[in-house]
């Protein structure tokens, strides 16, 4: 940003030595040619550099310069020198107060130094008549102005566009990390719960087994924290999630291993030809499956399921079916929406409910044509 200031603070320089030079030297080549009542001298030529000069700090201090530079102007017009491109610092002028400024500060500004530019019509014989230049002198502050109004309303809106654009891209993430956090906390708590079930079932006539049932809650929270640090370590930007691998369908033993510790008897089959695939679906695909096996776990009562993972020209289809023992756990939560949510934001299809075996989940993501 100073680095920017600087070069603007260049620019502005250049143009008001430019515009210096172009209204002096027009004043003095007209006041040749045309031979007007009042000819150009030593203060005229002051006036005119000072028309031009007072733009050095236009876009600092916007209503000052503009002020300068039209008293300079208006000077010049009353003592009755010659018309000239002097008129085009002057635009300029107005055009920054417009450009850079609110409207309610622009506005009584521009029609002030409009009011100074009429006055040579009513003071100066030389000049046009007052009605006649009523337009010209008008039009000199009334052009300028609306443009600057225009570039600085236009500069806005991009400037709300943009805005609301980054925060539309953090909403976005705020909810990516709250889906992840709600499918790595649900599915650990789920297994947790089952674990804790059978140890406390079997505490007093099997300890063996409870202590078997201990261990695997012990691994399954072990597990889940990891996860759960990895995902925020992301949000942190603390650079050290490079410890725990991005969850993946190549990474899904941890996940079935912990289904099988919960008492859940996961099989899987696999078909086609199974390759890397692109990070944001391969992330999708694991917390498809481990949403839809959180739900066996929460709602079907069944002690085993099957996961199916095909490999496709462009695609991977992912297939969770399992049966329902006895009258199934209504589900109340953000799951099946959830991963209908993510699936489609992919360009992939959904579907959940009801089939043959008992209940299914079935989505399909596309992975493009090199994938």
């Amino acid at each position: 940003m100073p680095m920017r200031g600087a070069r603007s603070q260049v620019f502005d320089v250049i143009v008001a030595l430019l515009l210096t030079v172009v209204a002096m030297g027009s004043s003095g080549a007209l006041s040749r040619w045309t031979h007007p009542d009042h000819p150009m001298d030593a203060v005229g030529f002051v006036l005119a550099a000072g028309t031009g000069l007072s733009l050095i700090f236009r876009r600092r201090w916007p209503l000052p310069s503009l002020a300068i530079c039209a008293a300079f102007l208006a000077t010049y017009l009353i003592i009755g020198y010659p018309y000239s491109l002097i008129f085009l610092p002057f635009v300029v002028a107005v055009y920054t107060a417009a450009r850079y400024l609110p409207l309610a500060q622009a506005a009584p500004a521009s029609f002030l130094v409009l009011l100074a530019l009429l006055a040579h019509l009513f003071t100066n014989d030389a000049a046009l008549n007052s009605f006649a230049g009523l337009g010209p002198a008008t039009a000199w502050v009334v052009v300028p102005f609306a443009l600057g109004t225009t570039i600085r309303i236009y500069r806005e809106n991009q400037t709300r566009e943009r805005a609301e654009s980054l925060r539309q891209r953090v909403d976005d993430e705020r909810l990516r990390v709250a889906q992840e956090v709600h499918d790595i906390v649900g599915h650990g708590l789920a297994a947790i719960k089952m674990q804790a079930d059978v140890a406390l079932h079997v505490l007093a006539k099997k300890p063996e087994q409870a202590q078997t049932a201990l261990e695997a809650i012990s691994r399954t929270s072990g597990d889940a924290l990891e996860e759960l640090r990895a995902t925020l370590a992301v949000v942190r930007r603390t650079g050290d999630d490079d410890r725990s691998p991005t969850p993946s369908l190549s990474r899904l033993n941890g996940l079935l291993k912990r289904m099988d510790d919960a008492g859940v008897r996961i099989e899987l089959s696999t078909s086609g030809d199974e390759r890397p695939l692109p990070d944001l679906v391969d992330l999708t695909g694991y917390r498809i499956v481990q949403e839809a096996l959180t739900n066996v776990l929460r709602h079907s009562g069944a002690d085993r399921a099957k996961l199916g993972l095909t490999y496709e020209t462009g695609a991977v289809t992912i297939v969770i079916s399992n049966p329902v023992n006895g009258a199934p756990s209504p589900g109340s939560g953000s799951g099946i929406p959830g991963m209908r949510e993510r699936v489609t934001s992919l360009g992939g299809t959904f579907a959940a409910g009801p089939d043959a075996e008992g209940f299914a989940v079935t989505a399909t993501l596309p992975t493009g044509r090199n994938s």
